[in-house]
């Protein structure tokens, strides 16, 4: 395929290098953390973990804005540099995440994007900051709800997704074609079912995948000409 038109990040373990379910675990880490390997691997519907783990931890707004700050600290490597050559380029680039939403937005900024960039799961918060539940309702809080939150935007094809879970292979049928991106944590399921894999950790090479002929040229005169050389090697 010649270049990409659209391409969609999921967040945690892509573009940052975190699990934001696991860094507001705290003491409960341990107990979360099989959680969420049971749905990122694909052995447990995502539903079945979600609720679970928000009754389990309930994150205040001060926990979830310190999440924020690690989401953009650990940026993957080159995050900043492919989703602005993406952007010059006249692509269109997204984030879908089932993380919360007021952390995932904060890496869409860090990212130059905005919130309407966006798609994760609602929290809400009571007076005192404290947690007061989550947006149940929500695709993104179950299996199967990437895909229908990838075609509610109705993007201009082809399309890209990129990601690290079963969650982010389930979307496969609503895309053009799927990256597994392996440079964080590689995911045996997730592999075997990509169209490409990407195991270098950076992002450089979802650049050079999203590129067509006439892209590459346009890159060769301009502030990321350095970037292709990044890329690394997908399968």
């Amino acid at each position: 395929m010649s270049g990409f038109a659209s391409v969609v990040f999921d967040c945690d373990s892509t573009l940052v290098a975190v699990e934001g379910i696991d860094e507001l675990s705290g003491p409960f880490r341990d107990e979360i953390q099989k959680l969420t390997d049971l749905a990122m691997d694909g052995a447990v519907p995502l539903e079945e973990v979600y609720g679970r783990r928000m009754d389990i931890i309930r994150p205040t707004r001060a926990q979830l804005d310190a999440v924020a700050r690690e989401y953009v600290r650990t940026l993957v490597p080159h995050a900043r540099e492919t989703v602005a050559a993406l952007r010059w380029l006249g692509k269109t680039v997204r984030i879908l995440s089932g993380g919360l939403l007021p952390a995932v937005v904060a890496v869409a900024e860090a990212l130059g994007l905005t919130a309407d960039d966006v798609a994760a799961v609602g929290i809400s918060f009571d007076a005192d900051d404290e947690y007061a539940g989550f947006e149940t309702d929500s695709l993104l809080a179950r299996g199967g709800g990437k895909a229908l939150a990838v075609r509610a935007w109705n993007l201009p094809r082809p399309s890209l997704l990129v990601g690290d879970g079963a969650t982010d292979l389930e979307a496969r049928p609503a895309v053009d074609a799927f990256a597994a991106f392996a440079g964080v944590i590689e995911r045996a399921v997730v592999v075997a079912g990509a169209d490409y894999v990407v195991r270098e950790r950076s992002l450089a090479p979802i650049l050079a995948l999203a590129c067509s002929a006439e892209d590459r040229a346009r890159l060769a005169d301009s502030p990321w000409a350095g970037l292709l050389a990044e890329a690394g090697e997908t399968r």
